[in-house]
């Protein structure tokens, strides 16, 4: 079963113990705005990396191996 990016992002919250409100205000936008971009699930890394720096979290993304090969 694949999770959707608003899921995700739904699980941060919770863990972060922050509302979807305040970490519109946290990123600088409306919480309209980012429950529109919720509903899309258009997000670029740059908007994960932000994401994660208001939940106070790290954000990775990318391929990696089991023999340490990786694409970031």
């Amino acid at each position: 079963m694949k999770i959707t990016i608003q899921q995700k992002i739904s699980v941060a919250l919770s863990i972060a113990d922050i509302t979807q409100a305040e970490l519109a205000l946290r990123l600088g936008t409306s919480p309209q705005a980012l429950n529109k971009r919720l509903k899309t699930g258009k997000f670029s890394d740059e908007d994960f990396q932000n994401i994660a720096n208001a939940l106070g979290c790290e954000y990775r993304s990318g391929f990696y191996w089991k023999d340490g090969n990786k694409v970031e």
